[in-house]
């Protein structure tokens, strides 16, 4: 499936009825399973239905991070976010693409 960000945003665990996603570098996560982080007042919740790319390249919890910008990131935090990556790809189900 694609997504625009306006349809991904849709997906943040608010309405019970739909899955919850995050993407990275454009890759859609279904971490549904993951609800309890990820849901609302989950510890993570800020980074549903977004592409939370930059801030889990930062370790940031920051709402100016949760973007999909990777523009200015060092080697290091690069390096973090294929980390991250490899998590999700291990962990939950990629169901699509963000698009412009």
């Amino acid at each position: 499936m694609e997504f625009t960000a306006e349809q991904l945003s849709h997906y943040n665990g608010s309405d019970a009825s739909k899955p919850i996603y995050v993407a990275i570098k454009g890759r859609v996560f279904d971490v549904s399973t993951g609800k309890n982080f990820y849901g609302p007042g989950g510890s993570y919740s800020m980074f549903s239905g977004k592409d939370a790319s930059r801030a889990l390249a930062k370790m940031s919890k920051n709402e100016e991070d949760v973007c999909p910008s990777l523009d200015g990131l060092s080697d290091k935090e690069i390096d973090v976010l294929t980390d991250w990556e490899k998590k999700f790809e291990a962990k939950y189900p990629v169901v699509g693409r963000v698009v412009s």
